[in-house]
């Protein structure tokens, strides 16, 4: 067991960061999920029989000390750190003429200035491991769509992803941008509906995680985009 890999992914206890942590843990992965819900973890926890190879930690994607304190949790716990997936994120699912600014900073915070802690508290450990850093991104983050402040979130992961990957490739760590399409998770919660048409699920794409994950050494996948067939944009 000490010598079995290790992840991290924050807003793991639901939709796309769950589907990927039952995946890596399938897969014989230790791993570690972050979130603000205590009782979400919780539940995560309960459904799959609260594993010894399961760390749940709560905490802020947007706060650099809940993060540190995740890595730093897991470093102790598991004694290695090989992928981290920067997951946590959501949508104000409003324009920037008519949306409600409100809720606008907290949604920058968690999409763009979360995944860049994630990767500033992680990348030493991942040094060692030779490890890979994932961002889960948004078609929304190539497409432009009128007054999108999300999609804007998500153009900055784009460029984050990489910036990144020039940064850390000499140090062996890989980096891969996940840009879903649409996919049937919580994330659509706060726009009181699911979009029209065809919805991949939070599964597909941790398949699709999982696979850049576990690429041979020397292999780096940086940018896989992954649409429903019929979806335009």
């Amino acid at each position: 067991m000490t010598d079995s890999p290790v992840a991290l992914i924050t807003g793991g206890g639901s939709g796309i960061g769950a589907a990927v942590a039952r995946r890596l843990l399938e897969s014989g992965y230790r791993v570690t999920v972050t979130g603000r819900g205590e009782h979400r973890l919780r539940d995560f926890a309960d459904s799959l029989g609260n594993p010894d190879e399961l760390l749940t930690v709560v905490g802020s994607a947007s706060a650099f000390d809940d993060i540190q304190d995740a890595v730093d949790r897991t470093l102790k716990a598991y004694g290695r750190l090989d992928t981290v997936v920067a997951n946590a994120g959501f949508a104000t699912h409003d324009s920037v003429a008519d949306g409600d600014p409100a809720g606008w900073t907290e949604m920058v915070l968690t999409n763009v200035l979360g995944p860049a802690l994630l990767i500033r508290a992680s990348v030493d450990a991942l040094k060692e491991t030779r490890g890979r850093i994932v961002l889960v991104g948004s078609v929304a983050g190539f497409v432009p769509t009128p007054g999108n402040i999300y999609g804007a979130t998500k153009w900055a992961v784009t460029g984050l992803a990489e910036n990144t990957r020039r940064q850390v490739t000499e140090f062996g760590v890989g980096v891969t941008l996940i840009a879903p399409g649409r996919v049937e998770t919580p994330f659509w919660d706060g726009n009181g509906s699911l979009p029209p048409g065809r919805l991949l699920t939070a599964e597909q794409i941790a398949d699709s995680i999982v696979w850049a994950i576990r690429q041979p050494d020397g292999v780096d996948v940086n940018t896989v985009v992954v649409r429903p067939i019929g979806q335009p944009n």
